[in-house]
């Protein structure tokens, strides 16, 4: 709830989708490292290990297709948007030493999960 106020639909099926995501990715076997890390850069949804491997993963969730699906959604700018703020994750938490991967989880309205690694580089 935002200050008394539940939270409106757009956002609860997000927070859903992550929770989704979170649960799959450890049965995968990755362990939770934190969600929701905001900065002045933008938000890493889930931050995972895989192994030594520190997993950024941007989780995306569309109701259709129809504009292009989840997939379509992570523009150029939004990675770099996560780029950045992986960035001020690493360095405010002394990770500069870890591997890093950017993976995606992508959640259809047909609740169809499609988990892509290393979706993207920096």
């Amino acid at each position: 709830m935002l200050f008394g106020k539940p939270k409106p639909a757009h956002l609860q099926k997000g927070a859903g989708a992550e929770q989704r995501a979170a649960a799959y990715l450890q049965q995968q076997g990755l362990q939770p490292v934190c969600s929701n890390y905001r900065c002045k850069h933008g938000e890493l949804d889930l931050v995972m290990r895989d192994g030594a491997v520190l997993v950024v993963v941007e989780v995306r969730y569309r109701k259709s297709e129809q504009f292009g699906g989840a997939l379509a959604s992570i523009t150029a700018q939004k990675q770099a948007r996560i780029v950045a703020a992986t960035q001020h994750y690493v360095i405010i938490n002394g990770l500069s030493h870890c591997a890093i991967r950017f993976d995606v989880v992508a959640i259809s309205g047909d609740n169809r999960l499609n988990w892509i690694k290393n979706a993207f580089q920096t």
